[in-house]
């Protein structure tokens, strides 16, 4: 058996996990706390003449102050479209027009309301927690379908286990470090 064999699975095993972990990060950009983000908003869909178009292809964001995000569409005839799309997101915010730009103010958040994001960030965090365990379940019967046809040994096959425990261990936390951060924003008065 050439050692291919095991370095390919391991190597796709470290891609997947890989994009898990950058999915959880997205996940949790999206969640707001107390400053504006661009984040929040970069992947909200706006029905754009019939299409549905992330808001970052059609306007620039700027931070002018930490809880005040403004919105310059690069397309004036647009901002109809993504004020009342921000309005219907689940952001729960009030956007202002002048009829160039959006302006966005975030109020504080209550202890409440950050207790509550501390909750759904914990749970995306499990969420990714478990897409990696799959991730790892999979690859480790595609090893054992090796040995079972015979193109790996049992010792090969336990070494390539320990090393996919090994990856799993590293992403996994890799992820509680980034809710870790998170947290700490939500937190953060």
């Amino acid at each position: 058996m050439d050692d291919t064999l095991i370095e390919t699975v391991i190597s796709e095993t470290r891609s997947k996990m890989s994009k898990g972990v950058e999915h959880a990060q997205a996940e949790f950009s999206s969640v707001r706390t107390g400053r504006a983000s661009p984040a929040l908003l970069e992947n909200l869909k706006i029905d754009y003449y019939g299409s549905e178009v992330p808001l970052k292809q059609l306007a620039s964001f700027s931070v002018p102050e930490a809880r005040l995000l403004v919105i310059s569409p690069f397309d004036k005839s647009s901002l109809r479209s993504i004020e009342k799309a921000i309005m219907n997101s689940d952001l729960g915010m009030n956007p202002s027009n002048d009829g160039s730009i959006i302006r966005l103010n975030f109020p504080p958040l209550t202890a409440e309301r950050r207790q509550e994001m501390v909750k759904m960030v914990r749970h995306k965090a499990e969420e990714a927690r478990i897409a990696i365990r799959n991730i790892r379940r999979a690859s480790r019967q595609e090893l054992e379908a090796f040995e079972k046809e015979g193109e790996m040994s049992s010792d090969e096959l336990e070494r390539a286990e320990k090393e996919l425990d090994r990856i799993t261990h590293d992403y996994v936390a890799e992820v509680d470090r980034h809710l870790q951060q998170k947290e700490q924003e939500l937190v953060e008065v």
